[in-house]
């Protein structure tokens, strides 16, 4: 990592270099200077310099020989890194990257920038192949092949968005225009439209969750631009009495109402007071789509510390770390990471009656060989109003990462630094055994005993933080596995796990398995719950299922309990259990 670095470093260091050197030169020569002169030998006027003597570099240059120096400046990036810019990284360059980028002054340290623009970019930084590199120029490649309209297609709106952000999870597409029924959030009523598309994306980090992008072909030639006012691909919202909103059906409104200014011309509506305070929502939206996607830069001295195992001068950050594990398909498991850190050890500064604090986090998997199969870093931030932080300070944040790993031993290291204290660093470093799932033997996934626990909607499954399947779970993490998880009378215990390889009767083509949910006073070791489920409740015709459940803890005493799930499976005759610890305060 300290190689995909390094260039930019160096680079910027060079421009700014050059930069202070020609404000330096400027300065100099549009100023007097304060120094006396020099005594003049042979009588000469002390007021009147030689001009033999002049030093050249001091003379301001005329305007004609200045703007062609700035004119040569600018057309200095030219050929493949003139190309570079203006078109193969056009939408993913941040403004910072190419200021340093167009400051640099050769040819060696343009390479070096470019290839640590890659680099810095790379999901493996240790894989001698880039996927996000090879993936950004399959995007450019699709663009132009598919958007094309008139100009390449990686300049069209489209072809921006396919690019920076890559495929839309759905598209509502309408490449003829005609008959559009309106939705009541846009005023209700039928109109005819010009070709539009709808893009919904789960999530784009940044930006934020569930977002559409609306494109309209309001010239009919092919190129789709986009738009934040929905009413731009109604074809008939400038013709007098044609396309009525609802309201203008039933006489409570005018089409000339949708032209009273606004960001949008939808008119008024059953909707539309709640349509209005989304405004700048839709505004801030678009804004951030037309930035470069976030990059992901890399913390060198928290990967030094990670890399090197270096002893830590300042105070040790302290977190908890919970890894669990959920098959996906025969070769690849999900392994869930959950961290866990507490207020009271971030750094917080105040800005505007707000405490705000900053982790960095990153971490790696790697074989036992040292290779490096996944990495990963991101930034939790936590806002505190001022008044309240006292009171939060033994408030725990969570943290989810979920990799699919194969199955196999592996090395897992993490590392977190307080960003306010950039000396409060923490690492965690152990190994984790991803286990193999057999079609032939029964199995389970780890059992999370979860803190909060919720079906989440249909358009979300299997998309966003803390999110299995249709379930989101915030699991409760401890310090390690032998502590039992703690939680209040007051609360739920929620559990879940998910049931592999069940047997299926060749006769009724259905599962046939005892579920049996116990828990068990530690203490006196006496059940205070014990219940049975049959497995064609769940899914009758399935080899897998899950169990997830919520138990109301205030009937229980305060004490050490144990909960297990004991599976015995009529078809193929095998039994597996799983259990946890956990106590009740």
């Amino acid at each position: 990592m300290l190689k995909g670095r390094i260039p930019i470093l160096v680079a910027i260091s060079l421009g700014a270099f050059a930069i202070s050197q020609a404000q330096s030169t400027t300065q100099s020569s549009a100023q007097p200077s304060s120094q006396p002169a020099p005594a003049q030998a042979d009588g000469q006027n002390p007021s009147t310099p030689d001009a033999s003597t002049e030093n050249p570099l001091n003379r301001q240059l005329p305007d004609k020989e200045r703007f062609k120096q700035q004119k040569e400046l600018k057309q200095e990036l030219k050929g493949p890194y003139k190309k570079w810019v203006d078109q193969d990284v056009h939408w993913i360059i941040t403004d910072q990257e190419l200021k340093a980028f167009k400051s640099l002054s050769n040819d060696e340290e343009r390479d070096a920038f470019i290839e640590a623009f890659w680099q810095r970019r790379n999901p493996n930084p240790d894989s001698p192949e880039n996927e996000f590199r090879e993936e950004h120029y399959r995007r450019i490649e699709y663009a132009n092949e598919h958007f094309a309209a008139g100009k390449p297609g990686w300049k069209t709106d489209r072809g921006h968005i396919y690019i920076a952000y890559g495929k839309p999870d759905s598209t509502d597409s309408h490449p003829s225009g005609g008959t559009y029924d309106r939705p009541m959030d846009e005023g209700g009523g039928t109109t005819s439209t010009y070709p539009f598309e709808v893009w919904h994306y789960r999530y784009i980090e940044g930006i934020g969750e569930n977002i559409d992008i609306e494109f309209v072909d309001t010239c009919m030639c092919g190129d789709y631009h986009m738009t934040i006012d929905r009413s731009e691909k109604d074809a008939l919202l400038h013709v007098p009495g044609a396309g009525q909103t609802l309201y203008e059906q039933m006489g409570m409104a005018k089409q000339s109402d949708r032209f009273r200014g606004g960001l949008e011309s939808l008119g008024t509506g059953p909707m539309s007071s709640m349509q209005q305070s989304k405004q700048f929502d839709r505004l801030e939206q678009y804004a951030k789509l037309q930035a470069p996607p976030v990059v992901k830069f890399k913390d060198l001295e928290l990967e030094s510390f990670m890399s090197n195992h270096k002893l830590m001068t300042g105070p040790y950050f302290p977190f908890d770390v919970r890894t669990d594990y959920v098959k996906v398909t025969d070769d690849t498991v999900l392994v869930p990471i959950t961290l866990q850190i507490k207020n009271r050890d971030i750094t917080f500064n105040n800005k505007d009656g707000v405490d705000t604090g900053e982790v960095h986090i990153i971490g790696r998997v790697s074989t036992i060989t040292g290779k490096i199969v996944q990495s990963f870093e991101d930034t939790v931030e936590v806002e505190v109003p001022a008044e309240l932080l006292t009171k939060t300070l033994d408030n725990k944040r969570l943290y989810w990462k979920s990799l699919p790993l194969r199955p196999g031993r592996y090395r897992l290291d993490i590392g977190i630094k307080d960003v306010n204290n950039p000396d409060h660093l923490g690492v965690w470093a152990q190994a984790i055994n991803v286990p193999r799932y057999d079609d032939d033997k029964l199995s389970a996934s780890s059992l999370i005993l979860a803190n909060r626990m919720e079906l989440v909607p249909s358009k979300e499954i299997g998309a966003g933080n803390f999110v299995i399947g249709n379930t989101k779970l915030l699991p409760a993490v401890t310090a390690n596995p032998t502590i039992p998880a703690s939680f209040q009378r007051s609360e739920k215990l929620n559990f879940w796990m998910q049931v592999y390889n069940l047997g299926i009767d060749e006769k009724s083509k259905q599962n046939s398995a005892t579920i049996q949910y116990q828990i068990v006073d530690v203490d006196s070791n006496k059940a205070v719950l014990d219940l049975q489920e049959d497995s064609k409740k769940l899914a009758a015709s399935s080899d897998q299922v899950t169990l997830e459940r919520s138990v109301p803890l205030a009937n229980l005493q305060p004490g050490k309990y144990r909960i297990t799930i004991k599976v015995n499976d009529s078809v193929s005759n095998q039994q597996i259990a799983q259990s946890a610890p956990f106590t009740v305060e």
